[in-house]
């Protein structure tokens, strides 16, 4: 008999997100009669862009004759997307991100945990609490850390606890460390980071050798013109950061999957004996063996996503997400709740009333206002007492869970 990774025994019970689909999908067979609002997973809900299809169906044509036909495309992405993302993305915001540090992939989510695969099962991982629960389920899968405690919390990470009494600021690690998980727009809480605090952490980085995994699928939310949305911005951030970035949130692709990483040519990791090792060159020769590319009409489709067409298609789809969690702080805000982010983010962490758990209020409001959200407890011990709500919904749906919610009684 094969022997298992024993490292997947040490995960609790099951990932938070199929959890809530269990537990709704019960309370739905059981209540048949009722409408439930689902504002739990980030998923959109609005169609593509115009421009992004026209340009899917044009890929799909070139597929129908022999002349325009693509076969295996390269793995790490074609040249036409990955020129238009380091021109857009990074080298317009003053950004030094050449093409060839871009790698196209099927998802942010698969890339947060596929770079554990370049590092050492040695490494020590700083982790922020509140979190999204793919970090640190991931490094229990890559033998990362110890058994789990009562609390939650997993031997061997260092937690870096994201508290309402500090603003949600990350603290620096109370001890050295080799990879840092940061993710703004915050994924739960909404919050933002500043260019003062991005600073902050390229110099800690620094100074301790530890490289950064940035998490900016969220980016295209921020609004406002003084923060920065890559952390290619603060100078030498390129020497010690990996990004992570996402089509699903910006531009609808959450069913058509396409995402991608940069890892700088300028980053390195060392080897057993101390030498210095080009993690770009790894994670290339990681990403070609087991990745064989995202589908060339996808990747049209994702091209698409920066032309001036697209990017009015685009802005216009932000903007819609946004009015929708400006209508729920203000909605929650109006009940006297405590509630954050929803300003260049499209989430809403808010204060469980009247001192219920993440999971008593998740039944609460599933039970008598129909809508789902997520308990702040899954995505760590101190998302305890919050729950997060998502932008993501139609307007009409937006607009009647707040009406539900403020008719909630306690």
């Amino acid at each position: 008999m094969a022997q298992i990774n024993d490292n997947f025994l040490k995960l609790q019970a099951g990932y938070l997100f199929p959890e809530i689909g269990r537990r709704v999908q019960a309370y739905a067979q059981a209540n048949p009669q009722h409408k439930i609002i689902r504002m739990g997973i980030g998923d959109v809900t609005e169609p593509l862009p115009p421009t992004v299809i026209q340009a899917m169906h044009a890929a799909v044509d070139e597929m129908a004759t022999r002349e325009t036909f693509r076969g295996y495309g390269p793995e790490q992405g074609y040249d036409f997307l990955r020129e238009a993302i380091a021109k857009h993305d990074f080298q317009n915001r003053g950004c030094p991100i050449a093409a060839d540090e871009i790698f196209i992939s099927d998802g942010s989510k698969c890339d947060c945990a596929n770079i554990l695969d370049i590092f050492s099962d040695q490494v020590r991982v700083a982790i922020t609490d509140p979190v999204y629960p793919v970090y640190v389920d991931s490094n229990v899968m890559a033998g990362h850390t110890g058994p789990v405690d009562a609390a939650g919390r997993y031997a061997g990470i260092e937690y870096l606890p994201v508290l309402e009494e500090n603003g949600f600021e990350v603290p620096l690690p109370q001890q050295p460390v080799d990879l840092i998980y940061l993710c703004f727009p915050n994924n739960p809480t909404g919050m933002v980071a500043t260019r003062e605090t991005l600073e902050r952490w390229v110099r800690y980085a620094q100074q301790h050798g530890s490289i950064i995994l940035f998490d900016a699928a969220y980016e295209a939310y921020i609004t406002d013109p003084a923060l920065p949305r890559s952390i290619y911005e603060i100078p030498g951030a390129d020497e010690v950061a990996i990004e992570f970035r996402s089509f699903s949130k910006t531009a609808g692709f959450t069913g058509t999957r396409c995402a991608f990483i940069v890892v700088p040519k300028k980053l390195h990791g060392r080897s057993a004996t101390g030498e210095a090792i080009s993690l770009h060159r790894l994670w290339s020769r990681r990403h070609s063996t087991k990745f064989n590319g995202v589908p060339y009409i996808i990747q049209r489709g994702a091209a698409a996503v920066y032309t001036p067409a697209g990017q009015a298609e685009v802005t216009q789809l932000i903007r819609f997400y946004l009015e929708n969690a400006r209508l729920l702080r203000e909605g929650i805000s109006q009940l006297g709740w405590r509630c954050y982010g929803g300003v260049n983010a499209p989430y809403l962490w808010l204060k469980t009333p009247a001192n219920q758990t993440s999971w008593q209020f998740f039944d609460v409001l599933l039970q008598q206002a129909h809508v789902v959200g997520t308990p702040g407890s899954g995505f760590g011990p101190a998302g305890e007492g919050y729950f997060r709500l998502s932008a993501f919904n139609s307007r009409e749906n937006v607009v009647e869970a707040i009406s539900r919610i403020q008719a909630l009684t306690f």
